[in-house]
């Protein structure tokens, strides 16, 4: 990200919802917290369990995660080196209500289906 660019999400605002929205409300960052929420994974095994996932998309957020505060990368120097990914303190606070609306969302997509169906049926 450039210098410019960072410096807009660096601006606290009086109402942060729109900022951490932005963040956690990301089509994969939901599900990578919710998975590391379940221990500490390498990319690889994240890759694995993050169905439709890119390569890209998997590093681009991870490195999101870290720099927000909500995740760690820890580097350890076996041969080759391994790269393990944990959640914080921080992103522990939100987990229960990341994992409510996941099972939520599971609930409830057959009705927001099926009224999506309808909806534009009448259109």
């Amino acid at each position: 990200m450039s210098r410019r660019n960072t410096a807009v999400t660096d601006q606290v605002d009086e109402c942060p919802l729109p900022q951490v929205l932005a963040l956690i409300g990301d089509k994969w960052c939901i599900q990578i917290l919710v998975e590391l929420g379940l221990g500490p994974r390498r990319f690889s095994r994240l890759e694995r369990a993050i169905e439709g996932i890119s390569r890209r998309m998997l590093t681009l957020n991870l490195r999101n995660l870290e720099r927000n505060g909500l995740i760690t990368r820890t580097v350890r120097p076996d041969s080759p080196p391994s790269v393990e990914y944990a959640v914080t303190p921080l992103a522990e606070d939100i987990r229960e209500p990341l994992e409510a609306l996941a099972q939520w969302a599971r609930r409830a997509i057959p009705s927001l289906v099926a009224a999506r169906r309808d909806y534009d049926s009448r259109s």
